[in-house]
């Protein structure tokens, strides 16, 4: 039984709220889970004490038990101090240009260094 530590979608459409919850890999997001340690709102400003709650207890408790936090749970986690924060993975950006055009406008570049 592999367990994750994921957000659960629930509020209304457009208005958002997470419940973080421990639930098996195979059970879908929003379906069953074993149990809920905190919530994020991401509609409340940056700065108010509420859009994030962990029960930090109850989370170092299913990271023992060999749950894996998602990437969003883990950075949540991190700013409370339970793990260790991870690096980012370095993700292509789709509006960037592609590798021909990269190419093409290093070659322009370096055309334009030496005249």
């Amino acid at each position: 039984m592999a367990l994750r530590i994921r957000l659960a979608r629930g509020g209304a459409r457009k208005r958002p709220f997470y419940r973080m919850v421990v639930a098996e890999n195979t059970s879908p997001r929003d379906g069953r889970f074993i149990e809920r340690v905190g919530c994020y709102n991401p509609m409340l400003p940056h700065d108010n004490s509420e859009r994030i709650v962990v029960d930090a207890e109850r989370a170092k408790y299913w990271l023992d038990q060999g749950a894996l936090p998602s990437e969003r749970v883990a950075l949540f986690l991190a700013k409370f101090g339970i793990i260790e924060a991870r690096p980012f993975a370095v993700r292509a950006k789709k509006s960037a240009p592609k590798r021909k055009a990269q190419e093409r406008l290093r070659a322009e570049s370096e055309k334009a260094a030496a005249v």
